[in-house]
């Protein structure tokens, strides 16, 4: 991307997270990006470094995966310590006026963040957003209706039993994903990347084996009911085949006073990478819009 950047780490609650400011501080209030996962750490968003003309764009790995500590104590995977986690390194890096950008899991974390009412916050940008886990999980269910038969007996018949491990499992959770995750054939490097570096122990615990099978700690997680209490402009992205469905998207858009929904047809849940010049463009103007 050509943008100078700084790496380092800050100590948080069961240890230290890693994070990567990009581009220059500027009078331009800086990106602060939540990955999803949980733990699927940044470098799939990497595309985002593009944002970083005439304000910096910063990215952490949230404890337990990619750059940072990964702890082996299970009782550190909680939305409240992830919470104070933001805050930290927000404070940390003296982020006093920033924007706040949320991909999948990152979008519950930032909603969860600002129903703390945070002040300095001059935007939000939520994309392919899961403020209703369960939601989430039964719009993955309808879209494993439309699978070929084979790969949905399959992926049934496995959860059924608990054999998550088994390579027939795996190959049509693959299947499902490069219809709904990433549409891309390759999927880009960064994305690899991220998968190759992924918490898994996090991602085990607070979702569950797979996008569809929610048996973690965020199978209640649900603030739709609350989305009214945030004024924060803010912007929803989603792709038409996204996980996040264009319906859910728009409810949660239709739930908040000042918030916009876009979709992008044709791509799914890491339309960032499918769609990047057209996303990077409505993200950039939204920012300018409100910085």
């Amino acid at each position: 991307m050509g943008h100078a950047s700084v790496e380092g780490y800050v100590g948080v609650a069961g240890g230290r997270v890693w994070f990567k400011a990009v581009g220059n501080k500027t009078s331009k209030p800086p990106l602060l990006v939540l990955h999803g996962g949980p733990g699927v750490p940044h470098d799939y968003l990497e595309p985002l470094e593009a944002l970083a003309e005439g304000r910096q764009v910063i990215f952490y790995d949230q404890l337990g995966c990619g750059l940072s500590d990964r702890p082996q104590d299970v009782s550190l995977w909680t939305v409240e310590r992830f919470v104070d986690e933001l805050a930290m390194v927000r404070s940390s890096l003296g982020l006093d006026r920033v924007h706040l950008l949320g991909q999948s899991w990152g979008t519950m974390l930032g909603v969860e963040y600002m129903l703390g009412r945070p002040a300095g916050v001059a935007s939000m940008v939520l994309s392919a957003p899961a403020i209703s886990a369960p939601r989430f999980a039964r719009d993955c269910r309808e879209y494993l209706e439309s699978m070929p038969p084979c790969i949905k007996a399959n992926i049934l018949e496995k959860e059924l039993t608990g054999d998550f491990q088994s390579k027939e499992y795996h190959d049509a959770i693959g299947a499902f994903y490069r219809k709904h995750v990433c549409r891309l054939d390759p999927w880009p490097e960064c994305l690899n990347r991220s998968m190759a570096k992924m918490g898994v122990q996090t991602y085990l615990h607070m979702w569950g084996p797979s996008e569809f099978t929610l048996t973690g700690t965020l199978k209640n997680f649900d603030r739709v009911g609350r989305l009214k209490e945030l004024e924060v402009r803010t912007l929803f992205t989603c792709g038409s085949y996204d996980e996040a469905t264009p319906a859910a998207t728009r409810e949660y858009c239709r739930e908040m006073p000042n918030a916009e929904a876009v979709v992008f047809e044709g791509a799914s849940h890491t339309h960032h990478l499918e769609m990047e010049v057209a996303y990077l463009a409505r993200v950039r103007a939204f920012l300018g819009e409100n910085d």
